[in-house]
């Protein structure tokens, strides 16, 4: 059995059998999500759930990484990956239960940032549609730590219904790891592969009608690990412009966060002011049940991930041309549903 394998196996089991406890953890310990005006569940779910992704996607890393030689010539990294992770998700974790101002939750993930460029997982250059390289220099560390923090926001909005983020984090994991898988990076697959694991397990609780919620502990990480992985793969060794790999992959909760700020700015309201625009609420608006639009968004997700898979066989004016075809589809669709009316949609 391959190292990839038997990590998203050791995960998979790990977090099925550890949810139960820390769902009675968040219970006894109060870390309840109350319903309010702009959420869709009608009474208090537990909101760690985090937590077992995180010990289910560590536990993993450490048995396949010490007991297989999957991390040679990684180790600097994989000691990165884990202690900005375990950073991140005690950021987490005081949010969940204390609700931190959002400038101080802010500083805890450029910190957390900070320490995976410190353990050298930082984007050193990109490439154009023609395979020429852009050495990024002294803008390295400040583009290295925008695209984490972005990274890790956007899995976080993007957590509106049962499923969703669980869901689309599992999807763009699984299309990092094919990419990886093509190129032969084999600790890419055993990362993404531990990754989607974790993510899958937690969604047998978290899918409609959800017995735990991930919280800012799990989304927070799913999105940190994500952006420190694809930094150490994809955006090193696809043979494409860099990042557009993982912007695809995780393209709905990134075109999710964009519109939303497109959209308060036309409304002139202040960026960061929550409001129920969101895609989730406007396919509800719609008429979806819960499971339907999350469903849904599975779809596009995947149509998404499938796109990035295919751009990383092509260069040049077919690549451009294909981004102009998806981003034409996107504007089109964003505009039906109404993704950019600011009327009746803003809440304190």
């Amino acid at each position: 059995m391959s190292s990839g394998l038997l990590a998203f196996v050791i995960a998979l089991l790990i977090v099925l059998a550890i949810m139960p406890f820390v769902i009675k953890f968040a219970i006894k310990t109060g870390a309840m999500d109350a319903p309010d005006k702009r959420k869709v569940h009608r009474k208090p779910i537990p909101r760690v759930g985090g937590i077992g992704i995180y010990i289910g996607f560590l536990a993993a890393v450490l048995i396949i990484g010490l007991s297989t030689g999957i991390a040679q010539g990684h180790e600097t990294e994989l000691l990165g990956l884990i202690i900005g992770g375990t950073f991140i998700v005690i950021v987490g974790l005081i949010d969940d239960y204390k609700n931190l101002p959002a400038k101080v939750k802010l500083l805890g993930q450029i910190a957390a940032a900070c320490i995976l460029a410190f353990f050298d997982i930082r984007i050193d250059y990109i490439t154009d549609p023609f395979g020429s390289w852009i050495f990024l220099d002294y803008l390295s560390l400040p583009v290295t730590v925008f695209w984490i923090v972005g990274l890790t926001n956007t899995v976080n909005l993007i957590d509106g219904l049962d499923g969703l983020a669980a869901g689309v984090s599992t999807i763009a994991s699984i299309t990092l790891l094919l990419v990886a898988y093509r190129s032969g990076d084999a600790f890419i697959v055993f990362l993404t592969a531990a990754l989607v694991g974790a993510a899958l397990g937690f969604l047998k609780y978290n899918f409609n009608p959800a017995r735990i919620f991930m919280g800012d502990t799990g989304s927070m990480f799913l999105g940190f690990m994500f952006a420190g992985i694809s930094i150490i793969g994809a955006v090193k060794s696809a043979a494409t412009i860099a990042l557009i790999v993982p912007i695809l992959a995780l393209g709905l909760p990134i075109l999710d966060t964009t519109f939303a700020i497109i959209r308060r700015y036309r409304g002139g309201v202040p960026i960061f002011k929550p409001d129920k625009g969101h895609l989730h609420h406007r396919l509800l608006d719609l008429g979806f049940t819960q499971r339907q639009a999350v469903l849904l968004m599975y779809v596009f997700s995947s149509f998404l991930g499938l796109s990035a898979i295919v751009l990383t066989e092509v260069k040049g004016y077919a690549m451009i041309l294909i981004l102009l075809f998806i981003l034409s589809i996107i504007i089109y669709g964003a505009k039906k549903i109404g993704i950019f009316h600011t009327n009746n949609n803003m809440h304190a």
